[in-house]
């Protein structure tokens, strides 16, 4: 690992480029030799040549670990097939095996956001203290190491079209998706909206991204950064952000930290009837929505050449295979694990909790929060 070092001013605005990304052409070759290597299909002799050729299960390799702070480094990852553009703030799944066994958990993306599947994507893990694969990443994850890639999600994003002004209120790691933003951010040059940024870190030497920050402040005219530090000024609170930020009232707002921050914002931009300039990212459940009028499920195979399977509306994946007496992988049966992780091959699937329809052949699919929207095959 490498100590972090200030970036110059031209660096902002340009993602490091390398290979991967699109693949024009090979799925198609793909699928016109697949008989020849049937029962396994050509996509696992690719991953066997090397990992990040596999569409089945995407991966990633580490190219470099840069450590950010005390029990922080940011990761380098290159991502091989399949990989799909993100938006500033949206977070990663990433698998990581421990013990000949895969673990899912997601963490922030920090670098800029992109429409291109192309170059590397960084995110910057802060080990718990009871953690198991936080730890891992960042004290025993060597640049070579590959890891399991989902797709990029959520939506504690930048709207497209800019607000004139932006608050960002974070606290601790919670700096992670909003360090994304600000690099977007910085590519826009002078058109760039006016942006501060209160940020609370518990000392100096454990604030993430310090020296960057100091120097985005210096180069970047539209930016204006407020650290606070928790052992020698206490926490943020609702009279400290008004203090620092007296225009409050008028500026679209994005907080990510610990969930008493989170409560507080909420109740003072309620009552001052501002709530809908506020966005927070919250770790939270989302309710499985009752399938609607489009919903029409469909039929399902778990694996290449198994049975179909019929899949009601509304009813999660996880489920349909259970009851076919399919051994699904799985976790909390909630969405928060990744436990359940499945590679689409066709078809199409509907988040349960969000409506949204997806279809990207090689994408992971929570199986506990997705139904069949058509006829689907899975690669289990």
């Amino acid at each position: 690992m490498s100590a972090q070092s200030a970036m110059s001013p031209g660096s902002w605005p340009s993602a490091r480029t390398g290979r991967g990304g699109g693949w024009p052409g090979l799925g198609a070759a793909l699928a016109a030799v697949s008989w020849l290597t049937s029962p396994l299909s050509p996509d696992d002799f690719l991953g066997l040549l090397d990992p990040l050729w596999s569409a089945r299960h995407p991966a990633g390799r580490v190219t470099s670990v840069r450590r950010e702070a005390p029990g922080a480094a940011t990761l380098a990852i290159r991502p091989g097939r399949g990989r799909r553009g993100h938006r500033a703030g949206q977070y990663l799944p990433l698998g990581v095996e421990i013990g000949g066994v895969f673990h899912w958990r997601t963490y922030s993306i920090t670098s800029p956001g992109t429409v291109r599947p192309a170059g590397e994507v960084t995110v910057t893990v802060k080990a718990r203290s009871d953690g198991r694969v936080s730890p891992h990443l960042v004290h025993r994850t060597p640049p070579g190491t590959v890891l399991r890639v989902g797709p990029p999600q959520g939506d504690f994003v930048l709207p497209r079209s800019l607000p004139g002004r932006l608050l960002f209120v974070t606290a601790g790691s919670g700096i992670t998706p909003v360090m994304g933003m600000l690099r977007t951010l910085a590519r826009h040059g002078s058109t760039a909206p006016d942006c501060l940024l209160l940020h609370s870190a518990p000392s100096p030497a454990e604030c993430l991204f310090r020296t960057e920050l100091a120097a985005m402040e210096r180069w970047l005219p539209w930016l204006t950064i407020r650290l606070t530090h928790t052992r020698t000024d206490g926490r943020l609170t609702g009279d400290r952000i008004a203090a620092l930020c007296p225009d409050w009232r008028r500026r679209d707002t994005y907080v990510c930290g610990p969930s008493g921050l989170l409560d507080a914002t909420e109740r003072q931009w309620e009552a001052a009837g501002v709530r809908d300039r506020l966005r927070v990212e919250r770790f939270h459940l989302a309710p499985l929505l009752p399938p609607g009028a489009d919903a029409v499920g469909g039929r399902v195979r778990f694996t290449r050449d198994g049975p179909w399977v019929d899949a009601a509306p509304g009813t999660p994946l996880l489920a349909v295979g259970e009851s076919a007496g399919v051994p699904m992988p799985y976790g909390c049966r909630r969405g928060l694990c990744l436990g359940c992780l499945v590679p689409l091959v066709d078809g199409r699937v509907r988040d349960l909790r969000t409506g949204e329809l997806r279809g990207e052949p090689g994408e992971l699919i929570q199986t506990c929060v997705n139904g069949a929207a058509g006829p689907l095959v899975l690669g289990l």
